[in-house]
């Protein structure tokens, strides 16, 4: 299975949640917004949010700084 991660294909052998793709990308604790297919994701349901062949992700983490 192939997605678009950040506007580069990313390769899965599985179907596999956001929640789990925040795991793999090693970003999990980060600050982030994801957006699936142009919507936005509220953080509640990147566990039950399932990634299909061809789906488009773009995560953008916060960071702080002044």
């Amino acid at each position: 299975m192939q997605i678009y991660l950040n506007g580069e294909a990313y390769s899965l052998d599985r179907v596999i949640s956001l929640a789990e793709l925040i795991e793999l990308t090693g970003l999990t604790g980060k600050r982030l917004a994801i957006e699936l297919n142009l919507d936005i994701v509220p953080r509640s349901q990147h566990a039950e949010t399932l990634l299909s062949d061809g789906d488009r992700v773009e995560i953008v983490h916060a960071i702080g700084g002044g």
